[in-house]
Formats: structure tokens, sequence, C-alpha cells
């Protein structure tokens, strides 16, 4: 029998089992090894980094009401770093230290709020802020870091940490640690937003970026506000990045964290209408931070443009009337104050507003707040504005709090003309100047004229009194009201509401409410520490009467009391917006209409209050005689001094309407420490020059230049 397996076909069988291995072998090396190192740049990568972000819209515009531009956006990009790729790349630190000391050499600013100085000797910050004292504790907490650890130890730590090189000098450390630790602290809260190393750079320092392909490290493409007149500040107001607070709000608009948003005036008023609707687009990327594709997923929709109520030209004159009348008062302050001892010397005036509106419309026309600042460098000034003593942030216009003093005799005159059986033009009362009628309780007080010339202003009726400003009449009709002096309380308050004092005027801007004179008012006023003593006096219906008191209202307010009495007695809702217009101009999508608040239907009345303001400005014994007596325009006016409480000097507070027999415009004027009313009476007449006298001096410029 033949046998099957023979030496020879076992040993060709093995021949050929090994020649099998070998080729398999070879060809898994050839497709696993050689091919993918020859295709190497050509083979799609097993994994993609992806990153959402959204397009900036075009922000609207803002102007005046005669087409001046105001505000607009500019082109331009920020520089952003990329956690994600940053973190896993071994040339990380040297990437990093690369673009600080590139953004140092071109100028530019960048983000590092690590609480360490960036120069030796090293120490935690003096000024250190509530953000950044909360993100380091932040910091601290995660990476379980004694709080109390020294900055020198800190910094070792953390070189090691972020495994920066021990032949990198410590000062490049320090600088490479900085954003290092703005980057992770943004995972570790998770609520900040996306980390912007660098705003505003230009296309030459963009392209070098690109040229140098940093690892995690990209521009994004977006705009910067740009302001074309150094006035108006307060009205026009400005942008900036959300906080954590504001992000809470705007989130359930869409926004994205990143987001710029109005922070005060019409910026913050109209954020709607400016803000557009941002595009998204998702980019995908290598490994290695490397582009591979961009898709838009949504277009960004520019905002609208935005016209305001304000008459620019108006405005500058009423800033620069605001501002020289009260450097010249300081001007002569400083003179006197030479001779005098230091107790005797006078106080400076620290502040001031201006607030002109159209009577029968509730529009705007100028709000001047004094001091002010520059939007077209506030950026730079930020710090010493925030810090300054005379607030040149605040809006006085809106949210300065003052007593009307003798301006509030008109609110008085109506209430006693109503509720009083013998008040009437006829009536007359005897000011002997002193009013003791109340001086058994305590309360004595004083006729203004008394004071300075030792007697009263004898007979006078009630046109006569807002002419003089008699402090007695008002006093006595005070205590006249029907049911006693509790109730005088109420009905001035009632009458006050009518002409929008004590009450919010409808602007679109945040503004204070005011506070009227009540007993509920004072006693909430007393829980809060804010006045001395508790519960209603009679000395407390008389000082409301004649324009003391706890009375406060805001300049806007006055303004529109001024011309709901110029108008004969419609209560306008006031407004900085004229209209709004789409993008592209070719649609209207809003116009201001007037809005009326209330109505006085006391006619009569009315025009015995608007012949005694008539005659304050031509009257023979009026108080703004001096100034519009031989006015070539018919203006009506009443001054007030306020005494204020533990201050030196008094504040002057002055409105005004003109024509008198066919009123365009009305104006109020407070000036803190300004001394009285009459002081600064020729801020008005200068307003008045320029709104009725002036040619067209009207002004435009190209843009991007500044309105002078």
């Amino acid at each position: 029998m033949q046998k099957m397996y023979t030496p020879v076909r076992i040993g060709l069988m093995f021949v050929f089992l090994a020649v099998a291995l070998t080729v398999y072998i070879f060809s898994l090396y050839r497709i696993q090894i050689l091919q993918p190192m020859a295709r190497a740049e050509e083979q799609i990568p097993r994994r993609f980094i992806t990153r959402n972000s959204s397009i900036t819209a075009a922000r609207g515009n803002i102007y005046d009401r005669n087409n001046v531009l105001l505000a607009s956006g500019r082109p331009s990009y920020n520089i952003m770093i990329d956690w994600r790729i940053l973190r896993g790349n071994p040339a990380a630190n040297e990437a990093v230290l690369e673009l600080v000391y590139a953004t140092m050499d071109e100028d530019i600013a960048f983000t590092d709020t690590f609480p360490v100085t960036r120069g030796a000797p090293f120490e935690y910050v003096i000024n250190m802020s509530d953000v950044q004292r909360s993100r380091l504790d932040a910091y601290f907490d995660y990476h379980n870091i004694d709080p109390d650890i020294s900055v020198s130890n800190l910094l070792s730590w953390m070189r090691n940490h972020y495994k920066i090189d021990y032949t990198v000098g410590i000062l490049d450390a320090r600088l490479i640690i900085g954003v290092r630790y703005e980057l992770e602290i943004r995972a570790i809260v998770g609520t900040i937003s996306p980390y912007i190393f660098a705003t505003d750079v230009g296309t030459q320092f963009v392209a070098y970026l690109e040229e140098r392909s940093l690892p995690g490290i990209y521009t994004e493409s977006t705009f910067v506000r740009e302001y074309h007149t150094s006035h108006a500040a307060h009205i026009i107001g400005y942008v900036g990045a959300m906080t954590a607070e504001e992000y809470e709000i705007y989130r359930e608009r869409d926004y994205p964290m990143d987001t710029i948003v109005g922070k005060v005036g019409a910026e913050y008023a109209f954020e709607d209408r400016l803000h557009g609707s941002p595009g998204e687009q998702i980019t995908r990327l290598l490994e290695d931070g490397t582009v591979a594709g961009v898709e838009v997923i949504k277009n960004p929709e520019p905002g609208q443009h935005v016209f305001l109520t304000i008459d620019l030209d108006l405005q500058i004159v009423a800033e620069n009337a605001l501002r020289t009348t009260i450097d010249d008062i300081n001007h002569e302050r400083d003179t006197l104050n030479l001779t005098l001892d230091e107790e005797e010397q006078e106080d400076f005036i620290p502040g001031g507003a201006v607030v002109v509106l159209n009577v029968n419309t509730g529009e705007i026309l100028a709000a001047a707040s004094f001091p002010t600042f520059d939007l077209t460098t506030l950026s730079e000034n930020w710090g010493l504005l925030n810090s300054d003593p005379d607030y040149p942030m605040l809006n006085r216009t809106t949210q300065g709090r003052y007593s009307p003093g003798s301006t509030f005799k008109m609110v008085t005159a109506l209430a006693a003309l109503r509720y009083i059986d013998d008040v009437n033009p006829y009536m007359t009362i005897n000011d002997t100047g002193t009013f003791d009628r109340h001086g058994g309780a305590g309360y004595t007080a004083y006729c203004w004229h008394f004071r300075r010339f030792g007697y009263g202003h004898g007979e006078v009726n009630i046109v006569q009194a807002i002419e003089c400003s008699c402090n007695y009449y008002f006093l006595q009709v005070s205590d006249w009201f029907p049911e006693g002096w509790m109730n005088g309380a109420e009905l001035l308050a009632q009458t006050a509401l009518e002409f929008g004092l004590g009450r919010t005027t409808g602007l679109e801007i945040p503004e204070y409410a005011g506070r009227l004179a009540t007993p509920e008012v004072k006693r909430e006023l007393f829980e809060q520490g804010l006045v001395e003593y508790e519960g209603w006096h009679a000395a407390d219906t008389l000082q409301a009467g004649f324009g003391q008191g706890i009375n406060r209202f805001t300049p806007v307010q006055l303004a529109n009391y001024a011309a709901t009495i110029a108008n004969g007695g419609t209560l306008h809702s006031l407004s900085i917006l004229q209209k709004v217009q789409s993008n592209d101009f070719s649609q209207q999508p809003f116009t201001h209409r007037v809005e009326i608040l209330n109505v006085i239907d006391d006619t009569d009345n009315l025009d015995i209050i608007r012949e005694g303001m008539r005659d304050v400005s031509i009257g023979a014994r009026g108080t703004a005689r001096d100034v519009f007596r031989n006015y070539p325009i018919a203006v009506s006016s009443k001054t007030g001094t306020v005494q204020v409480e533990g201050a030196s000097m008094n504040d002057g507070v002055f409105v005004c309407y003109a024509p008198s027999d066919n009123p365009e415009i009305a104006i109020s004027i407070v000036v803190e420490k300004g001394g009285s009313g009459s002081a600064i009476m020729d801020i008005a007449r200068i307003i008045f020059d320029h709104y009725f006298m002036s040619i067209d001096t009207f002004l435009t410029a190209p843009y991007g230049d500044l309105i002078p």
C-alpha cells in the first residue's frame, strides 16, 4: 500500500505555507504601515474638533434728529484662544509667549486678569476686584490649593502645572501663566464668556497670526463701536461686554456669552433695535488646530438704525452754557475764598443738569449733565471717571434727585386756587416777613425777602406771589387747606402728580421716579434713618408748600412740569426716540407718536399761573427780570433756591418756557450749590439765543470725524 504523506510532500506543504504566510504578513505591513505613511497628507483624519461660533451682526447706527451720525460700527477683529487645542499641544507655552510678545510689540492691550503683578517683586494686586477674587478662590478650590499660599509658591506651583520649562525666565513665565490661567478659569467656572485675548486688532496683525499658524490661536471678525461726537455722552450711552448678571437676562434672547451690549443711554434703551440677529457657523478643525472646513448655519441680520430726538447742535450749546456758567461761578468763589477764613469759604459747584424739550410733543431736544465724559476716550479714562468724587458717569438729568425750591410754588398755587375758597387772583396776603403761625410748636419760617432786606413783600396776590416768589404767601395758603395741614400734604402731592412730579416720565432710559412729600413717604424715610423726626407735622406741609422739605424730583420731571404749564395742561410722555429705520433705510418700522399721560382741565387757574410766570421775567419785582425783562422773546419762568441740609451753599433751580404766548420749548436747570435760581438764568438765555435767533448752524462731519 502506498503512503499518502511522504517526507517530500510534507516539506513542500511547509514551504507553501511559509510563502503564503510571508506574502500575507507583507501585505498587512504594506496596507497598515507603508501606504498610510506614503499617503499621510491625503488621509482623512479619524477625529475632528468642532467649534460652534456666532457671526456678529452689524450694530445699527445712532443719529440725531437732523440725521447727524452719532455712533456707528466699524469692522474689526478679535484674537481668540481655543483651550481645547492649546492645552494638548506640546508647543502651547511657546505659542502663548510669542503671541504675548507680538501684541506687546504692536502696543495692543490684551486680557490678563490674573491678580498677580507682572513684574518683580511679585505680589497679589492691591486693588483686586471682587470678580478677580472670586475667580481666584474658585481656582484654589478646584486645585485644592491653600488660599493663604504665598505668591512665590503659587507661581512655582503654576509653572509646574502648566509645564513651563525652567529655562524660561520668571518674567516670561508670569506672562504665560496669565494666559493659561485665563483659559483654565473659564473651564473651571463655566459661566465666564470665551477668552477674547485682544480686541480691535488690525488686518496686518491678523495676517501675521495667520502666517505664524500658532496652535489654538485664531481671529474672529466683529464690529467695533465708534462715536462721532464728544457730546451727549449720557444720552447716547455706550456698549460693553455682558456681566454674569446681564447674561442671565440676555440668554433668554439667545445672546452668546461674548456679546457686546448697550450699557446705558440709547445704546441700552434700544438694544433690541440696534443689536440685530447674530449668525452662526460651525468650524471643523484637525487635532492640531488646522481648519478643515467652515459651514455657515445662519447668516447674521444687521441691526436697525435709531434716530434720537435730540438736536446735537442744541445739545452742544446746552452743555457749553452749563459748563461755562459753573466754571465762572467756581472761579469767582475761588477768588473770593482767598480773602476769607477757612470756615467762611464757599463750596465749589460739583455738578448740574439742563433739559430742553418740545412742549407740544414731549421730545427731548437736549439733556446736559455736568460733569460729563467723552465717549471717544471712554476706555482710556474709565478708571479715573469711576473714581471721580463728582460722579461724571451719573446722568443727573434723569437720576439726579433735587428739591424743587420755589419752582414748586406753581403746584401750591393751583392747589390753593382749587381747594381754598378765599384764594383767587384778587385776594391778597400781607407778607410781614415772619410766619410764626406755628411758633408755639417750634416752627417759625421767614420770607427770603425778610432775610435779605429786613422786611416782607407787603400785600401780594397770587400772581404777585409767583412773580416775587413770596415764601410767606405760600406758607399761609398751605396752612389754609381744608381739613388742615395733613390733608394739605395730600392735596399738594395729588396736584404735583398731575404735572408729572414724583412719577416716571415715560423716558426709554432708566430714571428716578421722584419722591413726593407725604406722611407715608416720610415714615419710610424715618425707618431708613434718612429723616430725624417721626410723624407728619404742620411744618412738613408748610415746607412742601414753598418748595422745601422732602420732595425730590429730576430735571426731566421739572422740564415736563414747566412744559405742562406752558401748553395749557397736557402732560406728555417724554421720549428720546424720533424714529427707527431698517439697516438699508428702506423701511421705517417706528415713528414717534405723541403720548398723553394726563390732561389738567383747569384752564382758568392755569392762565393765572402763567401770568405769574410771565411777570417773573418782566415784572417790577420779578426774580428773573435782570436777564429777561428786555429779551426780544417773551419768556415765562420761575426761579428756585433750595436750602440743602448739611450744605453751606444752596442749590439753584430754574424752569422756563418760551415764547410765552405760543410756547415751543421748556427748559429746566439745576445747579448743585449754585446759590440761587437767579444765578444760573444765563444758561437758559444762551439756549434761547441759539434756538430762536441763530441762523442755521447745523453741524455735519464726514464719517469718522469728531464734531467740535
